[in-house]
């Protein structure tokens, strides 16, 4: 093709695409069904991870479960097994009352697969991805969410959990998804969700290791997007997930200028899921939560860098982790005094 009619027609295209992103922003598109399909969550035990199941499961995912924790891990199964128990309630009564006509989804198919997994170990990862491949069967849709936070400033941050940051928050990702790409490509068919974070795309103080990991994932994910359309395997999605602090207790302390927060406070944990569903389910590619956040990635991007520590400073963002690095170290010297060390 010559060079100037596929320049036009990259521009047509181009324009395009700015047309279906309004045309989102006015009709919301119909959610697409994943009832049946496996859905495999990391960090389902704690954070987002129980929220996200819940939510896959009220739409008859067939659930399966990574963390590293047990028990929590088991306490978010039995909350998705008390969902699918009022499921088959409803699937009885429909029938009962004669309201055959809509598909029911027989309950024995609705089950909930626990595994304890440290996705921060590249073996532990593949060893257990091919249990749930023999167990249960290929996943359909693969949700990286799992995610740690060391809570130190750089130098006095100990390399060990540095390291650990990086591998849980970005080279799991990896891991998992080489563990359940092939099957995906085979049949062009599955979904692929990064939870990362609005510090994957503009950062702040103290939180190097954090920034960095989730700035690697974003990347990643990103790439990954790219090699999927390079290869024209449409059927596969991506869905790049980046929302302001929630209120889960992880960043617990963070806080920005007073007169700012009534404007701009943390994000509830059910409403940031909702909205992430919201995304998935419509087969988005990102999805930043408050929308706010759009528009602070454009201006860190467009703005020269003097500017943006000027920006920081007015919000109180340059320093917003360091109450919450403060009392992490705390409650460390406190359970090192505690235990006599």
């Amino acid at each position: 093709m010559n060079i100037v009619v596929e320049f036009f027609v990259v521009t047509f295209k181009v324009l395009w695409a700015f047309v279906l992103a309004a045309a989102r922003w006015l009709v919301r598109p119909k959610e697409k069904s994943v009832a049946g399909q496996v859905c495999l969550i990391t960090g389902a035990g704690s954070g987002l991870g129980p929220l996200f199941a819940l939510e896959f499961a009220r739409r008859r995912a067939l659930l399966v479960l990574w963390d590293i924790n047990t028990q929590s891990n088991e306490e978010t199964a039995g909350m998705v097994r008390h969902i699918y128990r009022d499921l088959e309630a409803a699937d009885a009564a429909a029938l009962q009352a004669g309201n055959g006509e809509e598909e029911i989804l027989p309950h024995c198919n609705l089950q909930v697969f626990t595994y304890t997994c440290d996705v921060g170990k590249r073996e532990n990862v593949y060893l257990t991805a091919e249990r749930v491949r023999k167990e249960v069967g290929e996943v359909s849709v693969l949700v990286n969410n799992a995610g740690v936070v060391s809570g130190h400033h750089l130098l006095e941050c100990p390399d060990e959990l540095i390291e650990r940051t990086m591998m849980v928050n970005c080279h799991a990702h990896f891991w998992t998804t080489k563990a359940f790409l092939p099957t995906m490509l085979e049949i062009n068919h599955g979904h692929i969700v990064t939870v990362a974070s609005s510090l994957g795309l503009f950062s702040t103080a103290g939180v190097e290791d954090y920034c960095a990991s989730k700035f690697g994932v974003v990347g990643f994910h990103e790439s990954l997007s790219h090699e999927l359309k390079a290869a024209e395997k449409d059927g596969i999605k991506t869905t790049l997930v980046c929302p302001y602090l929630v209120d889960t207790g992880m960043f617990r302390g963070c806080r920005i200028r007073k007169e700012i927060e009534p404007f701009l406070p943390p994000l509830k944990p059910d409403y940031c899921v909702k909205q992430a569903m919201k995304a998935i389910l419509t087969d988005q590619p990102m999805i930043c939560t408050p929308r706010l956040m759009y528009i602070v990635t454009f201006m860190k991007s467009i703005l020269p860098f003097e500017a943006v520590v000027c920006m920081y400073r007015f919000l109180g963002a340059d320093k917003c982790m360091y109450p919450f690095i403060a009392q992490r170290k705390q409650a460390t010297n406190n359970n090192e005094a505690k235990n006599g060390i």
